[in-house]
């Protein structure tokens, strides 16, 4: 009994977690609807004491071995005492990290004029967070599979993530749709940031690494074809808009329009080319 109380313990901490950020990550939609900075709401709403500023930052999800597995075992236990209206209750904080993984990658798809097809994107980070090599359900793999879905060619680079992790991941059969020739086709890792960038239209930030901040991106625009974008779906770049604007770079962040004369971003039906999102499968405990 006290073993099971345990595991019900951490679970649910995790559950609570997990839901915290994919609270935020609504609310970064809606910022971006409105104009509004969800750093800035995240600040305010960390400012209250009854909730505190902690797993209140903006993404493109959770990743990592317990949040989505914690979550679903809560999910598959409801269902089983049945209680459906409580395991719906949490499919959503799964749901909603899946649309903001989806919402993320239709952004760059339409800020790129509606097509990646045969068009080269840099992507930053392969590793579910910072200062791991640690790929588990990172929101990279996914991100990467919605744009190889439309015939983007990935450049990938992560400063601890093997290339042979990267293939493997990406070549899993509900990655690759039964196909993983064509990771083959469309992904090359490379070992250089500056290598990953050479030529693309775009270059995605995908992990909060510290490094990517100290880039040299006067060096990497000028290698880049034009217009170039940034997509930080971390914002680690923050601190640095006005001057990638001064450079030339478009911008595009999570939870916030970065405003300035740029090409003009219309929020899209999220899914790969207009399809209807669905919800991703529930998973049964093990």
């Amino acid at each position: 009994m006290l073993n099971e109380m345990c595991v019900m313990d951490s679970q649910a901490a995790n559950a609570f977690l997990a839901q915290r950020i994919s609270s935020i990550n609504s609310i970064s939609a809606l910022c971006e609807a409105t104009g509004a900075d969800v750093e800035e709401v995240a600040k305010a709403i960390g400012m209250d004491q009854r909730i505190g500023s902690k797993f209140l930052k903006a993404s493109i999800g959770f990743g990592g071995s317990c949040f989505q597995k914690d979550v679903l075992n809560l999910v598959y236990l409801c269902e089983a005492l049945n209680l459906p209206e409580v395991a719906s209750y949490w499919q959503q904080v799964i749901d909603m990290n899946e649309y903001q993984r989806r919402r993320f990658a239709c952004r760059i798809i339409d800020c790129l004029f509606n097509t990646v097809t045969g068009k080269k994107i840099a992507l930053l980070g392969f590793s579910f967070k910072k200062d791991t090599g640690d790929t588990r359900e990172s929101s990279s793999i996914y991100i990467s599979k919605y744009l190889m879905d439309e015939g983007a060619k990935l450049f990938i680079y992560d400063p601890k993530v093997l290339k042979e992790q990267i293939i493997h991941d990406l070549s899993q059969p509900s990655i690759s749709e039964d196909n993983p020739e064509r990771v083959s086709e469309l992904v090359t890792v490379t070992s250089d940031p500056y290598e990953a960038c050479q030529s693309a239209h775009a270059l995605v930030v995908c992990t909060e690494w510290d490094m990517f901040r100290e880039l040299d991106y006067e060096k990497i625009y000028k290698k880049m074809l034009k217009p170039a974008f940034i997509f930080d779906g971390r914002r680690v770049l923050d601190h640095l808009h006005a001057e990638l604007q001064s450079i030339g770079f478009q911008i595009e962040t999570i939870g916030k329009k970065v405003t300035s004369a740029r090409i003009p971003y219309t929020p899209a039906i999220v899914g790969p080319r207009a399809a209807t999102a669905e919800p991703p499968a529930k998973k049964a405990k093990s």
